[in-house]
């Protein structure tokens, strides 16, 4: 097909935010969509362009102090009856207007148009955000290319419905179990129901007490919840074993470590086996670049809540903030939007924030 990404479309962010949209990019394939961008990148003479996967690469090579990244993923979840796009007075609607694909919106139209920003700039359209951590493209780019992600500060185009949100939370998932003894249920004093003794597991979030952190004036609110449980054999036996998953939300503060300590000294007396964990990071609010850029939105961070791809550049000592114009509680939604407006003023903010004066 032709590529959509026309000169015209790729200066307008909106009608760009809408090319994009429109290109299929479900998880895993995200070929077509790489190629399109890939091919308008190699256009332009500013800019060196490599590939990995379905992870496309540009950078200026300036000779600038300083090098930040500008990073968004390419892939959205299943559609939902939301695609191809559809504009509705200020609205437009589709699968990923909101996350993300108005924040790569971002990016490639800064890549094309401004040829000389005041940094050197690593632009990144990378893969398979949207599903396991195996097959993201910032992870197989950091095993493959590491110094491709070289910088002194990132900013990740996820939605945040305009505002900058600082770092992120940290995830933790566990299976508390517990065991018991199988028996006929018409006999049932002769077991011991491992389901019933799953009761104390849940008073005890219940009765849970969360942190409310506050770092570099973000403040990080931690939640541990039940999220899942399994248990059961047959409608008339007793049962041996139950499971209760549960996810742990935690403050930047805490590493990995520290966070599966005290879910374990939560749950003391059950086997608790960890079974996926991901450390936050940290507001990363101190880099020159990111005080350039605070400055240039006007407005104070926010903690994250939640987490994003920020944590891979916070674990390789590069600072990073979230930014992008659609509203992360329309993420996965049938009816996901983002604002026009909300792309007009955050490309401004990037323009101003990026473009020589």
């Amino acid at each position: 097909m032709d590529n959509p990404l026309t000169p015209e479309v790729l200066a307008d962010p909106v009608a760009l935010t809408r090319a994009l949209v429109d290109i299929e990019s479900v998880s895993l394939n995200e070929k077509a969509i790489a190629d399109c961008v890939e091919q308008v990148l190699r256009s332009a003479p500013h800019l060196t362009v490599q590939r990995h996967g379905n992870t496309v690469m540009a950078r200026t090579e300036l000779g600038r102090a300083q090098r930040i990244v500008l990073a968004g993923h390419l892939d959205t979840v299943p559609h939902n009856d939301n695609f191809p796009s559809t504009l509705r007075d200020d609205l437009l609607y589709g699968c990923g207007t909101s996350d993300m694909k108005s924040g790569v919106a971002y990016a490639l139209h800064l890549a094309m148009t401004v040829p000389d920003p005041r940094y050197d700039v690593t632009y990144f359209f990378y893969e398979a955000e949207e599903i396991e951590s195996r097959y993201n493209g910032l992870f197989l780019v950091s095993q493959a290319h590491p110094q491709w992600l070289a910088a002194d500060f990132a900013l990740l185009l996820e939605p945040t419905y305009g505002v900058v949100e600082a770092g992120c939370q940290g995830t933790m998932r566990a299976m508390v179990s517990t065991t018991g003894r199988r028996a006929h249920s018409a006999r049932s004093w002769r077991g011991v129901n491992a389901i019933h003794a799953a009761g104390e597991v849940l008073n005890r979030l219940a009765a849970y007490q969360a942190r409310t952190v506050e770092i570099d004036g973000c403040t990080y609110r931690e939640g541990l919840n039940a999220v899942r449980i399994q248990g059961g054999v047959a409608g008339n036996v007793v049962p041996d074993r139950c499971e209760v998953e549960v996810n742990y939300r935690f403050a930047p503060d805490r590493s990995e470590e520290q966070a599966q300590a005290h879910v374990r000294e939560v749950f003391t007396g059950f086997d608790v086996a960890v079974t996926d964990s991901a450390g936050g990071a940290l507001p990363g609010l101190t880099a020159q670049p990111a005080r350039e850029f605070l400055a240039a939105v006007g407005a104070a961070p926010v903690a994250k809540l939640g987490w994003t791809d920020v944590a891979r550049f916070a674990a390789l000592g590069i600072p990073a903030l979230n930014f992008g114009p659609g509203d992360p509680n329309l993420a996965h939604a049938p009816d996901e939007h983002v604002e026009i407006g909300k792309i007009r003023d955050g490309a401004a903010t990037l323009h101003r924030w990026l473009a020589q004066s």
